[in-house]
């Protein structure tokens, strides 16, 4: 394989231990926050964005219909709870730990982050980014229902071939 060939692929870096996702489905460190979608516990029709600010743990969650959390009233809702334990199963304590710029005493859990995050009494975010993170899930679920390929994906192909393929 060439040094082009292996350049041109995303690395992806594996979940430090698997989890379920029936309860979040997406979650992921970008913009600046931890964020995702939580599946509501009483209703199996209606989601949850929810994310948290680095730095400042400042958070957010609403539906998908962006109608504020009923339990996200002075502080993290179990919305919130539930998306940082997944997101250390995801990625591991010590990188949402570093992303999101919490310090801990000891070993970082996702017990020992909340902790940390809700003792620096957050303020309440902005809802403005539930709409992105919402539309990347459904790009998410959208590539899932693709058939298995190895062949190009059109809306992949991003930039014209510089040569021609024999």
């Amino acid at each position: 394989m060439s040094d082009w060939e292996r350049s041109s692929t995303a690395l992806v870096v594996p979940p430090a231990r698997p989890r379920k996702l029936a309860k979040v489905p997406f979650v992921e460190l970008a913009d600046g926050r931890l964020q995702g979608v939580v599946s509501s516990g009483s209703d199996i029709e209606r989601v949850y964005v929810s994310s948290v600010g680095a730095g400042t743990f400042a958070y957010a969650c609403s539906t998908n219909n962006n109608r504020p959390c009923g339990g996200a009233r002075g502080g993290y809702c179990n919305h919130i709870r539930t998306l940082i334990n997944e997101a250390v199963l995801q990625y591991g304590a010590e990188r949402v730990a570093r992303y999101l710029r919490v310090e801990t005493e000891g070993e970082p859990s996702a017990q020992t982050l909340t902790a940390s995050m809700t003792g620096a009494r957050p303020s309440r975010g902005d809802t403005a980014a539930a709409a992105p993170v919402f539309s990347r899930f459904l790009r998410h679920l959208a590539y899932l229902e693709l058939a298995p390929t190895t062949g190009p994906l059109p809306e992949m192909q991003w930039f014209p071939p510089t040569r021609a393929v024999a």
